[in-house]
């Protein structure tokens, strides 16, 4: 371990990180990578506790659940992962390696922003508590997931003008709180500048 990395382990405590369990009523958790119910089919943290990101992603996260409360009473956000340290990133290349969905990973050398903490997969919860449909599942990786893709998709009859507002929602929540996102996943956002994270910010392992 380098002074520019930090162990899962070692985050209980942190100033840098804050608990998902902190982060107040607005914002549900459900970690899929914690779970079989994932695109493998099986946990990947294998008993890591990955409920964290960086403090500053998590009040960015706190400001968008805010926003959306305010601007869409009932709704909440869904957190479907957050830090993902390097040696869950490595066990996920793992298991896409030598396939084409290597194409929805970062390499692990040069590292997921998740394995710093400060990006986030989410999506919305309705006021009944279900999770609101955006087209696709969480880690459906064709290409009806990209936001890139989408008035093409529209016009094609595959995503409906519903998913289309749906996901506008999210992305007006993430994006007033900060958030960027990512052109192939509607569901994954990133907080800051992704040279600047990987230079600045300790990987966790």
């Amino acid at each position: 371990m380098t002074a520019h990395s930090l162990r899962v382990e070692d985050l209980p405590g942190h100033p840098d990180f804050v608990s998902l369990d902190a982060l107040g009523a607005g914002i549900a958790i459900d970690l899929r990578y914690a779970s079989p119910n994932n695109f493998v089919g099986h946990s990947v943290y294998e008993g890591l506790n990955c409920r964290w990101l960086r403090r500053e992603a998590g009040v960015a996260l706190q400001q968008a659940a805010a926003w959306l409360a305010q601007h869409r009473p009932g709704y909440r956000l869904l957190v479907l992962d957050a830090l993902r340290p390097q040696r869950v990133q490595e066990r996920l290349w793992a298991e896409l390696a030598g396939t084409p969905l290597t194409l929805y990973l970062a390499e692990p050398a040069r590292g997921s922003i998740h394995s710093f903490g400060m990006a986030v997969d989410v999506t919305l919860l309705d006021p009944l508590g279900h999770e609101v449909h955006m087209g696709t599942g969480f880690d459906e990786m064709t290409p009806a997931s990209h936001p890139e893709f989408e008035a093409e998709l529209l016009a094609q009859g595959q995503l409906t003008p519903q998913h289309l507002v749906e996901r506008g929602w999210l992305r007006a929540a993430m994006r007033h709180a900060g958030f960027h996102v990512l052109a192939t996943e509607w569901w994954h956002f990133d907080f800051g500048d992704k040279v600047q994270v990987r230079a600045a910010c300790p990987r966790v392992l």
